[in-house]
């Protein structure tokens, strides 16, 4: 990530920190949750992606020189601030969710505690990174979970830019993909990036069944020992493209014992149909370990339906779904401020979905021992941070959690019955990167293994079952106090 990301931001950060600098507040110590309100296509939860690059972004703050900012904030009454911002580092600290993490609405996904002005133009970076990436990753959940099948990410020739294709076929790993095709990501990664052939790669030997033939030979002849998996859909697939491929197959050895892995790829037309016609055609020849790729427009509806039908489909290829979370593309992170110098705040709305939880918090997740289950995930309830709640969750003792909009709705947790573990966990001390780095894989393996603690029916596509989320009694009595201050002050508010 280059250094000017940390300045990928809009102008009004900065011109609001120009006021908090001449008006002597910059240095006033703030509290900023990033969360969502409401996930993607009726979606449970979302899944972390991002936290990563945010910690690179905020590591690259004040290595801009004062030029830079002269470009934005021209004139000689921006001259002071000018030279405070370009030496102005990342001085705070920052708690975030593990990427691969679930996580559901109104939770803090990043929390940002540090000298006023650092934590608010960190504001537009972070949910540049997080928006785009949590998208792709919760969109990979989905389709990942449509299916007990590979599905590989193969999404970069239509994703928004190569920043998004990178950076996106790597949250889709971490949600479930397989792989993915974009040679970046895997390089950056330390893992493997996968393909197999386009269409005009068999054009290019003309457009001919004779041609089809000589391009599978030539792929297969030059490729001896990887995985081969041949496109058979270039003219038509089931009356010369599988046939011209078991051919070529055969013709250079490669059978069941080959040892890379060989298939074919169908990429147009009725792939429930073709997939079982194909799958018939190879077996029929002894190629029953040839297996069947499938790509075209996928998303986990189309993937969930062509399983209904019995599709012989080994592994699926998802582009643009994945890509640019085509159903959803924006995302709904937002920033705000919860906390100044101690003093919890909030942001009030007519809207009841606007209204955030203020303070300094921390999320923790309640899990209970099943004897056939193993550990389940029982309930997420977020508190400010050494409330009566908090101390009670930390020290084992029982509490109770109420639901915010229908007190009648309740459940205690007793002493000795549970455990737990906190959803944000430090990852910027004092300005400097703390905690230990995960690979990919370990991030893909978190998201696997956190999955698995959930219910089924909490993981379905469809009207999922809504897994148990509140805040701390104490939280809510903060809220409703300043929300009744508010209120009366405008009950009493006139001007002459």
């Amino acid at each position: 990530m280059t250094p000017d990301y940390a300045y990928c931001s809009d102008k009004y950060q900065y011109t609001m920190g120009k006021s908090f600098y001449d008006c002597g507040r910059k240095d006033e110590i703030a509290i900023f949750n990033m969360f969502y309100r409401k996930a993607p296509e009726n979606n449970n939860w979302a899944v972390v992606s991002g936290t990563e690059e945010v910690i690179q972004m905020v590591e690259n703050l004040g290595k801009a020189e004062e030029g830079f900012f002269k470009k934005f904030l021209p004139g000689d009454e921006y001259a002071e601030f000018r030279e405070y911002l370009s030496t102005m580092k990342f001085t705070g600290n920052i708690w975030a969710m593990r990427e691969g993490e679930i996580v559901f609405p109104n939770q803090p996904v990043i929390t940002v505690e540090a000298p006023l002005i650092e934590a608010q133009v960190l504001e537009t970076p972070i949910l540049c990174i997080m928006n785009h990436q949590m998208a792709v990753a919760t969109k990979a959940s989905r389709v990942c979970r449509s299916t007990n099948k590979p599905v590989s990410e193969f999404g970069s020739r239509r994703a928004h830019g190569p920043w998004a294709a990178t950076y996106g076929a790597k949250a889709a790993i971490i949600a479930g993909c397989a792989n993915t095709s974009n040679i970046l990501t895997g390089v950056k990664n330390g893992v493997p990036s996968t393909g197999t052939m386009a269409h005009s790669f068999v054009t290019s030997y003309g457009s001919s069944v004779e041609g089809e033939h000589k391009a599978f030979c030539d792929y297969i002849k030059t490729h001896m020992g990887e995985n081969l998996i041949l496109l058979i859909d270039t003219y038509d697939t089931l009356k010369c493209g599988v046939l011209n491929a078991i051919r070529a197959f055969k013709e250079n050895g490669i059978d069941d014992s080959y040892q890379g892995g060989y298939g074919i790829r169908l990429d147009s037309g009725d792939l429930a149909y073709l997939s079982i016609k194909v799958r018939k055609i190879l077996d029929s020849h002894g190629l029953t370990k040839c297996k069947i790729f499938a790509t075209n427009g996928l998303d986990e509806y189309l993937i969930s339906d062509l399983e209904r039908q019995g599709a012989k489909i080994d592994s699926y290829g998802v582009g643009d779904a994945i890509a640019t979370s085509k159903a959803a593309p924006c995302f709904g992170n937002v920033y705000k401020l919860v906390q100044i110098d101690g003093e919890p705040v909030l942001k009030r709305s007519e809207d009841t979905i606007k209204l955030i939880n203020p303070g300094f918090q921390i999320t923790y997740r309640i899990m209970k021992e099943d004897e056939d289950l193993g550990i389940i995930y029982k309930a997420d309830v977020t508190c400010l941070r050494g409330d009566a709640t908090s101390k009670a969750i930390e020290s084992g003792e029982t509490f109770t959690i109420y639901d915010e909009q229908d007190r009648y709705k309740y459940k205690t947790f007793e002493k000795g019955t549970y455990t737990f573990r906190h959803l944000q966990d430090p990852v910027i001390k004092d300005g400097k990167r703390c905690g230990v780095p995960h690979t990919l894989m370990e991030k893909k393996a978190f998201y696997n293994d956190t999955l698995s603690h959930f219910s089924p029916s909490e993981r379905r596509l469809i009207n999922p079952h809504y897994y148990k989320v509140d805040i701390s009694e104490e939280m809510r009595e903060v809220k409703i106090g300043i929300l009744e201050r508010i209120n009366r002050e405008i009950a009493d508010f006139k001007i002459d």
